[in-house]
């Protein structure tokens, strides 16, 4: 039995809508419960918010062409101001208009001037007759422009005196959005996180013909379990699982599994998984460099956590500061000397060792330091000499935001401030390099 009825549209595209927005049935059936039929009046404003990949706009977007409804679509971080907003708008709107994409440009510099020609291209066309529907994406970024956008999105509708609704997609709720002077409230709608059994749902519809759906199925079932913990993301997670399966389907290809052996299917692909968890969300490597890595069962090199992406985006002195400070944290105070200094005198050999420095430092831990240190070895390790600066005590501070450096101690200590670093060993070979 279908999930989505309604009388003003058929039943034939109520299925292959239905087919299309898996696991967003309830959403969808309440904005056809208010869009209502072609030619009434609908809301004036709808705001649907939701995190990062919930559908919002996926869904918005199947709904309207499918059901082949009059709208337009725009994305208000490619249009950062209000008149290249309004512009789009009405030149999207002269092409739904003749059919034909709109070359001629489009003027409008006030929000009077859109009022007037939003009422003169509604004028001359059938779209009087039914409802027009303008999506405005990403819609936060309304926020950033003149006080009077957002008011008056919000009640076009009267503005203009025409049958018009205006549907925000944003990521924050609406309360970050409500102006201290007021407006007119939208009807608010949340998307719900996708779980991990409609990500399953979702992911498994992307089989391979030449597997079965219940090997696909297992194989998503699998990659759920290693990163639903640490990536909900849907883009995200249909990257790895397209990226991986030819990994997974090795086995299988050699002749040395069939699908039903998950135990051998499984220990193949771990190892990969562990790998392709260290570079979730950053895109360090290509997909092509990723599948030949996988091609030569090689060792993604020192993309390991925060990798080598990472360090590029630290300013020069930034990485000088953070191998002092990993030099600090791990060497004793008493090899300073012997290491930094290039005249350090006479040092008298001996096997004297204290108990506790027979085991690794990296074992231990990092030690913290004074600041005064930190700036000592820094002072021998850069080549040119570095003035004290506020720029370099910025710095400083801006390596603790990153928690790249952590603050040992309180603020107010009499003898300054003591830091450890906490970064691994990796990720000061790939700065050093």
């Amino acid at each position: 039995m279908p999930n989505l009825e309604h009388p003003a549209y058929p039943a034939a595209d109520l299925l292959h809508l239905e087919s299309l927005v898996p696991c967003r049935e309830s959403q969808v059936s309440t904005l056809l419960s208010i869009f209502g039929e072609r030619q009434q009046f609908s809301f004036p404003s709808i705001f649907i918010y939701g995190h990062t990949s919930s559908g919002k706009t996926y869904v918005m977007q199947t709904l309207l062409t499918t059901l082949q409804l009059p709208h337009v679509f725009v994305n208000c971080v490619e249009y950062f101001t209000s008149r290249l907003l309004l512009e789009e708008i009405l030149i999207q709107l002269q092409s739904c208009s003749s059919g034909t994409e709109q070359t001629s440009p489009v003027h409008c510099d006030t929000l009077n001037d859109f009022v007037r020609l939003f009422k003169q291209a509604l004028a001359i066309q059938e779209l009087q007759d039914q409802t027009l529907y303008i999506v405005l994406d990403r819609a936060e970024q309304l926020r950033e422009m003149e006080a009077n956008i957002l008011p008056a999105f919000l009640r076009l509708q009267e503005l203009t005196d025409r049958n018009v609704t205006v549907v925000l997609l944003s990521e924050i709720v609406w309360e970050l959005f409500r102006p201290n002077i007021g407006c007119f409230e939208p009807f608010t709608m949340y998307f719900p996180d996708y779980s991990i059994g409609h990500l399953q749902k979702i992911l498994s519809q992307n089989h391979p013909p030449e597997y079965s759906a219940d090997f696909y199925s297992a194989y998503i079932n699998i990659l759920l379990g290693v990163f639903y913990m640490v990536c909900r993301d849907l883009k995200e997670l249909r990257h790895l699982a397209a990226l991986n399966f030819a990994k997974y389907c090795e086995p299988v290809v050699r002749g040395e599994a069939n699908e039903r052996d998950t135990r051998k299917l499984w220990k193949n692909i771990e190892p990969h998984l562990k790998k392709a968890m260290q570079t979730v969300y950053l895109r360090e490597i290509s997909s092509s460099q990723w599948e030949r890595l996988q091609h030569d069962d090689g060792d993604p090199g020192q993309l390991k956590g925060l990798s080598a992406h990472t360090h590029v985006e630290l300013p020069y002195y930034s990485k000088f500061l953070l191998i002092a400070a990993y030099l600090a944290s791990y060497n004793p105070v008493r090899t300073d000397k012997r290491f930094f200094l290039k005249h350090h005198g006479k040092i008298r050999k001996t096997n004297f060792m204290k108990k506790h420095e027979k085991t690794s430092n990296h074992l231990l831990g990092p030690k913290p330091f004074p600041l005064d240190r930190l700036l000592a070895i820094l002072y021998s390790i850069v080549d040119n000499r570095v003035a004290p600066t506020a720029n370099i005590f910025s710095q400083i501070t801006s390596l603790v935001t990153l928690q790249l450096l952590s603050m040992v101690g309180q603020n107010d200590q009499l003898d300054g401030p003591r830091y450890k670093c906490t970064v691994s060993l990796d990720f000061i070979r790939a700065i050093a390099r």
